[in-house]
Formats: structure tokens, C-alpha cells, sequence
């Protein structure tokens, strides 16, 4: 009886913990067809791409800055240039900017959960 109630108790905290996940954790396809991993740890969250010609490179780490706002730093993978960068989820879709001279010149995507 006690195993039955110990596996039931670990069933409902793993699923628990999927459920607590942050909505911009998981895989997103990139604007370019690649697959961006965002997973959380350290109070914030981290980009790496998980397919392409640049996979397994790190190129970005977030932190939630408001109800579906994430800020951070966001690196272009073929220049290996770092910029401010953004999140801004809105149902399976993020868009995500980076930024050079306080904003004044930015590129977006729109990245898509798979």
C-alpha cells in the first residue's frame, strides 16, 4: 500500500512540475528553420540551438521582466555578436529582438513552438 502511494505522490509531482514550467521553456523553430531549446535555470533562462548549421551554441539568456516579457542578451550565431534582446510570448508564438544604441536599430523574428 505504501509503494501504490509513494509512486502515486511522485506521478503528481512530476507532472506538477511540467505544469509550473515556464511558458517560454521548450522548443521553438527559428525564423531561419533552425530548433532554439529554451530551459530555465539560475533565475533565468537559457537559449541554445538544438539544430542548423550553428547547433548546440548558446546564443541567448533571458529573464522574465513582466507578464510575458523576457529580457536579456541575445547573440547572432553567424556574427557571434551580442545585443540586448527581447522576448514577448503571445500563445505558441515569440517574438524576439535584439537591439543596438539604446534601441535604435533592431531586428525581430517571430520564432513558433513545436
Amino acid at each position: 500500500m505504501f509503494r501504490k502511494a509513494s509512486l502515486a505522490l511522485a506521478a503528481t509531482l512530476v507532472m506538477a512540475g511540467a505544469a509550473w514550467a515556464d511558458p517560454i521553456e521548450g522548443d521553438w523553430k527559428t525564423q531561419s528553420g533552425a530548433t532554439a531549446a529554451i530551459s530555465g535555470g539560475g533565475g533565468g533562462f537559457s537559449i541554445k540551438l538544438k539544430s542548423g548549421k550553428f547547433a548546440g551554441k548558446h546564443i541567448g539568456s533571458l529573464k522574465a521582466s513582466g507578464a510575458n516579457k523576457y529580457a536579456g542578451s541575445i547573440t547572432d550565431p553567424e556574427t557571434d555578436r551580442t545585443y540586448a534582446g527581447k522576448g514577448s510570448l503571445s500563445g505558441t508564438s515569440l517574438k524576439m529582438s535584439g537591439c543596438v544604441l539604446g534601441g535604435l536599430i533592431c531586428k525581430s523574428q517571430i520564432w513558433h513552438k513545436l
